[in-house]
C-alpha cells in the first residue's frame, strides 16, 4: 500500500524505519509547508516496507513517500 504526501511540501522529519510495526492514523512523516508541520499518517494497521523520502527533500501533493504492508 502507498503512502503519499497530501500536500506540497518538504520532508522535515521521517518518524518510522523499515519493518516497524504501525497502526492506523501512526504519524509515519511530518511534512514542513508555509511554516507549518503537516503529518503524513499511515492509512491501516501494517508493517512500514519502504521509505522513498530523506528530511530536507522537496516533495509534491500526491507523491508517494512511503509504502506498507497492510496486517
Amino acid at each position: 500500500m502507498d503512502i503519499k504526501a497530501h500536500i506540497t511540501g518538504t520532508v522535515w522529519k521521517v518518524e518510522v524505519e523499515v519493518g516497524e510495526e504501525v497502526e492506523e492514523d501512526d504519524v509515519v512523516i511530518i511534512l514542513e509547508s508555509m511554516k507549518m508541520e503537516m503529518p503524513i499518517e499511515a492509512p491501516a494497521d501494517g508493517k512500514i516496507t519502504e521509505i522513498l523520502v530523506k528530511p530536507d527533500q522537496p516533495v509534491q501533493e500526491g507523491e508517494v513517500v512511503a509504502r506498507m504492508e497492510e496486517d
